[in-house]
């Protein structure tokens, strides 16, 4: 008789840093469901991201690539279809496949780009479109729209499948209320009406004064994650009967910003429950030069309250931002519940993987600031990564292992028993979580590009970092000043040792480590195809 394949769940969750789980120790969050699965399986304290910020990591999640090496350096770029997806192995393999939720792989905004360049000499000649790049892109065709608002317009819009893999699709675009894709035509058959409940100008009253804090309108039985449960829960009971195994990837753009936990979330947490920041209760640090602006922008009335990137903000406004973001966490994990239930009633809990990660974090007032940006502190760079393999004999087992997005496509693929293509850069950790060290990193490298200017820093920011399980290290392109942090005597990354000739060594052989890392990650792909 054959042995019954291996099923998978990754659920993902969007801008969630590791800290914010009950398993992961925070003090006040309840998380039962996805505690559980740390409970049966096994945690990673370290797990980092390849890149702070969704697109880049999402698509390195997929390929198991850096952003430099995959083409999705910044949010903006769609990952391009030339790019192998780990998911399109799976499905070649005989798995069924499903997203459900968001995806990110492509813009979802419709927005031009507004990456500053150089502007030519006048009287230069200026070449056409297709030879204006160093490497031609078909990045406007139409196989790139899948997740735009104009694609979406249609009544009988749909992703174009596969999609990098997946054969079913229930796609969520967008953030807050403020959702399109297979949720917006879900929610209108629902609530025909649903207008007048959605964004700022329809929220309920509040006192909150947090930058995006919106009390939706929207009730939690309309809500995005309420979708997204109830399509998983469909996919799962549709193929009760199927022998096929399969890959489910349960995707949340919660708890993203805005902060808008919808009915009976919105207060589940008060922000006086909320733990002090360290960096409102000492004024001893000195502040970096790139953080030191976003303050002064704040102060000065020009930072962008209802953008994206990294604001600095005030100690009641961070307090605000985490109750609502524990509100948005709670959801989430009821919403794992039903997932778990009805992967229970499909009778193939004990042959599925279940997986739980997100795509970066949230500095949440750490540092006093918000979001995310350009500043590389753990708070945004180290998210949760729980393995629960009912396979394997640990339980509740937690390791302070380095980890890598980049390693969940080996992993996964590993467990399948299904060979890598050539050019993925993560590796297995089943090594590590069966108690060998043999496949064990001794640093993760962490690379962030941005489109827009940063404060403090000359031009839009490109950063590259490694964090060895002690020491952080970060180079910025264009100034004279980097970071190195020591995590073991400084947790909270107060005390930056760039400058301290007691730290000489150890940033020298860091600078060392991180150019062989460059050099590790330059892709080799495509493979030469003769000797000479």
């Amino acid at each position: 008789m054959t042995e019954k394949r291996t099923n998978f769940i990754l659920f993902m969750t969007d801008q969630h840093r590791a800290d914010y789980l009950g398993c992961y120790g925070h003090p006040v969050l309840r998380t039962p469901h996805i505690d559980s699965l740390a409970a049966a399986g096994t945690l990673f304290e370290e797990f980092h991201v390849a890149s702070p910020v969704c697109m880049p990591n999402r698509a390195s999640l997929m390929t198991g690539r850096m952003p430099s090496v995959h083409g999705v350096r910044a949010n903006g770029t769609p990952l391009p279809t030339d790019n192998v997806t780990f998911v399109e192995l799976l499905r070649e393999a005989g798995y069924a496949t499903a997203l459900v939720g968001k995806s990110h792989l492509q813009n979802f905004m419709g927005t031009p780009s507004v990456l500053e360049q150089q502007a030519p000499p006048a009287d230069y000649h200026q070449p056409p479109e297709p030879l204006s790049q160093a490497v031609r892109d078909h990045l406007k065709a139409p196989c790139y729209r899948n997740e735009e608002p104009d694609f979406w317009s249609r009544a009988d819009a749909r992703v174009q499948t596969p999609f990098y893999g997946f054969e079913h699709v229930d796609l969520v675009t967008g953030h807050g209320d403020a959702l399109g894709g297979d949720f917006k035509r879900w929610l209108l058959q629902r609530e025909p009406d649903a207008a007048r409940l959605l964004g700022a100008d329809n929220q309920l009253p509040h006192d909150y004064q947090c930058p995006q804090a919106v009390r939706t309108a929207l009730p939690e039985e309309l809500y995005s994650t309420t979708f997204i449960a109830e399509r998983a829960e469909a996919w799962l009971q549709n193929r009760k009967d199927s022998e096929d195994p399969f890959f489910l990837m349960v995707s949340f753009p919660d708890p993203h910003h805005p902060f808008n936990p919808p009915g009976k979330y919105w207060d589940m947490y008060s922000p006086e429950e909320m733990p002090v920041p360290e960096a409102f209760r000492r004024d001893d640090w000195e502040v970096p030069p790139h953080v030191q602006a976003l303050y002064e922008a704040r102060q000065n009335g020009r930072a962008a309250l209802h953008g994206m990137n990294s604001i600095g903000i005030s100690l009641d406004e961070a307090l605000e931002a985490r109750a609502l973001t524990c509100g948005m966490i709670s959801l989430i994990d009821d919403a794992v519940g039903r997932v778990l239930a009805a992967l229970d009633a499909s009778g193939e809990r004990d042959n599925t993987v279940l997986l739980f990660t997100s795509d970066h974090g949230d500095h949440l007032g750490d540092h006093r600031l918000l979001l995310k940006g350009a500043e590389q502190y753990r708070d945004i760079t180290r998210v949760p990564f729980i393995w629960c393999d009912p396979a394997s004999s640990a339980r509740g087992q937690r390791l302070r292992t380095l980890g890598s997005t980049l390693d969940i496509p080996a992993t996964i693929l590993d467990r399948a028993r299904i060979s890598p293509f050539a050019g993925m850069q993560g590796r297995s950790m089943l090594p590590v979580i069966a108690d060998d060290n043999t496949n064990e990193r001794d640093i993760v490298f962490i690379q962030y590009d941005h489109q827009r200017t940063h404060p403090g820093l000359s031009g839009p920011p490109r950063v590259h970092s490694i964090f060895d399980g002690r020491w952080r290290l970060s180079l910025f392109h264009g100034v004279e000043w980097g970071e190195l942090y020591d995590l073991e005597a400084d947790p909270g990354e107060f005390v930056n040792r760039w400058n301290d000739p007691a730290a000489v060594k150890e940033k020298h052989r860091l600078i060392e480590r991180l150019a062989r890392a460059e050099i590790e990650h330059v892709d080799r792909t495509p493979l030469p195809t003769s000797l000479a």
